[in-house]
């Protein structure tokens, strides 16, 4: 299935955070992707200097957009205290962070509530990223409806949507979630092992229980050797922070 260019609202609430596939566009599906750099090896990246972590997130070009308190899929408020993050793709190829970012505002990603399923009515998560810069949709503090329904998932994880609009450069999207990641590990004491792809988290009632999300980081449906890398690309940024912390001690 092919998304028009300009993608309409009601359509974009079918394809954004479900990970539907919608084939191989572009590639991603079965293509080895890239997501170390020159300089490294087996999915490390060189680390040459410490940075701080205000440093980093500068790196990101974040973008603060929150949806309105109250509204749509911030209707219902849920305080959370982080305790994993959770790495999404959109396969949504018509759309980059601002679109997404616009969708959630007017409330246009709908989903069914129902008991077991989605809580509130609305698709919603913490940060979208693509090639240019990554963008908060609500407070870190606070429950999405991104990862399994009434689930741990959702319960307990910042949700990020990494971008496939047709055309962007997707090493530079991967690079960014993983400075973005790294710096949200070091600001909420989140360690390495609970950076989790949505994979991770079973969805009761599904025929499908493990999406194949993030899908170009997976193999053949599942974490490996391209999770792994991605994996070593935070690593390598949060060992920068805490280098520079110490550093500074």
């Amino acid at each position: 299935m092919k998304w028009p260019l300009v993608l309409p609202f009601a359509a974009l609430s079918l394809a954004v955070f479900s990970c539907m596939k919608v084939g191989p566009i572009g590639g991603y599906e079965d293509a080895s992707v890239p997501i170390w750099g020159s300089g490294a090896r087996g999915g490390t990246t060189s680390v040459n200097t410490s940075t701080s972590a205000a440093a980093l997130i500068r790196q990101v070009n974040l973008k603060v957009d929150m949806v309105p308190k109250g509204t749509h899929g911030r209707r219902v408020v849920r305080p959370m205290k982080p305790r994993y993050i959770t790495i999404h793709s959109t396969q949504n190829y018509s759309a980059g962070a601002e679109r997404h970012s616009l969708a959630l505002k007017r409330g246009a990603l709908r989903a069914s509530k129902r008991r077991g399923g989605n809580r509130i009515g609305y698709l919603i998560w913490h940060y979208t990223v693509d090639e240019k810069m990554a963008i908060q949709h609500m407070p870190t503090n606070e429950q999405g409806e991104h990862a399994d329904f009434d689930g741990p998932g959702n319960r307990y994880s910042i949700g990020i949507e990494m971008c496939e609009e047709r055309g962007s450069n997707i090493n530079a999207t991967i690079d960014r979630t993983a400075k973005l990641t790294a710096y949200l590990m070091h600001k909420n004491g989140i360690p390495l092992s609970r950076v989790v792809p949505h994979y991770h988290w079973p969805r009761k009632g599904t025929s499908r229980p493990h999406k194949n999300c993030p899908h170009f980081l997976l193999d053949n449906g599942r974490p490996g050797r391209k999770w792994k890398a991605f994996q070593g690309r935070i690593n390598s940024y949060y060992k920068q922070i805490n280098s520079q912390s110490v550093a500074s001690r």
